[in-house]
């Protein structure tokens, strides 16, 4: 599959309902796409001003304070002691690295990448790009010979589905059997809601619990862009396998794919300090709850969404009609569609969007 042969980016099917939510005399309520409307934390900004003088090219590796904070990170907030700077890797956000993995893994048609059922669409592109083949499926008894390539996303975008230990162990067990790399999107790890993860880490593929002890074809995958508001300036990492770390990285130079020094810096900050996280978990924790009783008491059955910043909602109808209602009350959202073929009575409720915006949508829901 050539880059031209890509369908329409699928959000521009979303303008119409945007124009007629915007018509709305209280003003448009944008729930659709999760981009931060927080302000960016202050360390994290003033580390950011203090690294402006990035004369040099940085390293595609990060800096030596960069990869230590990682895998610091990693054995503070996941659980996952015993990562050395060789383990981790920084990368330009994680959508590029979504994208770009069956490539820097050197798939090709004929091979399989697995992805959730509910999926952001990403993980198929990648696959596509290279010619290979994108399977949906949840189950790990259902992965195809051939499969290469395994995503996994806990807690999930859209659903907010949350894999606990034993399904973790299940997926990494199978992959291993299929001689597959796992990748694990937890860029929503900091944002559990409800059942155990309210109060419990949510757990990561490369937790002692799941591993046994081999990071043997296992990724991590992160992002600093939902719990630090660090979307614009596009910075996540991965972590696992130390060989498979090795190869991406080799290639990621020959691409030129390095951080800005100064997001380094910025990262840096980030990952040493739990308190603005603190903070953030509780805004979105206070959105939520102000939001999806009011979808349930419009009729909305929520499904999953034990954590992540999406509430993943159905009326029992076509996506598109539930979108042109809320659009007829200034509300957009996602449409299942979005998400793969599996899901079209399904949309997708964003909780990035400000305490007047939520109390807003939850009032004209009711």
């Amino acid at each position: 599959m050539a880059v031209r042969d890509l369908d329409d980016y699928p959000w521009d099917a979303v303008a119409p309902y945007a124009r007629r939510a915007a018509e709305h005399p209280g003003g448009l309520v944008d729930l659709s796409i999760g981009s931060p409307v927080d302000p960016t934390p202050d360390v994290v900004a003033e580390a950011l001003r203090s690294a402006t003088d990035a004369h040099a090219y940085p390293q595609t590796v990060g800096t030596p304070a960069l990869r230590e904070a990682i895998a610091a990170w990693y054995a503070r907030r996941r659980g996952v002691p015993g990562l050395g700077v060789d383990d981790v890797l920084p990368t330009v956000g994680s959508k590029e690295l979504v994208a770009l993995l069956p490539l820097l893994l050197d798939l090709g048609a004929g091979d399989v990448v697995v992805h959730p059922r509910a999926a952001y669409p990403t993980y198929a592109v990648g696959a596509k790009l290279v010619g290979a083949t994108p399977v949906a499926s949840d189950d790990p008894a259902q992965w195809p010979e051939g499969t290469k390539l395994v995503w996994i996303n806990s807690p999930g975008n859209p659903d907010g589905r949350v894999l606990g230990v034993a399904e973790l162990r299940a997926a990494v067990a199978r992959a291993r059997e299929l001689g597959a790399v796992i990748a694990s999107d937890e860029c929503y790890a900091e944002l559990g809601w409800d059942g155990p993860w309210g109060s419990e880490p949510v757990p990561s593929v490369l937790d002692p619990r799941v591993t046994d002890g081999s990071r043997r074809g296992i990724l991590s995958v992160y992002s600093l862009s939902k719990q630090s508001n660090l979307a614009g300036y596009r910075a996540a990492f991965l972590a696992g396998d130390r060989e498979i770390v090795a190869r991406l990285t080799t290639a990621r130079k020959h691409l030129g794919l390095m951080l800005p020094a100064p997001v380094q810096a910025a990262m840096t900050a980030a990952l040493g300090d739990d308190a603005h996280v603190a903070v953030q978990r509780d805004r979105y924790r206070a959105r939520r709850g102000v939001l999806k009783p009011a979808l349930e008491a419009a009729g909305f059955r929520i499904d999953h969404s034990e954590g992540g910043l999406y509430l993943w909602a159905t009326e029992g109808e076509d996506a598109w009609v539930t979108m042109g209602r809320l659009a007829e009350r200034g509300i957009l959202a996602g449409p299942g569609h979005f998400y793969g073929e599996h899901f079209p009575q399904h949309v997708r409720f964003s909780l990035t969007a400000t305490d007047e915006r939520i109390a807003a949508a939850a009032e004209r829901l009711r």
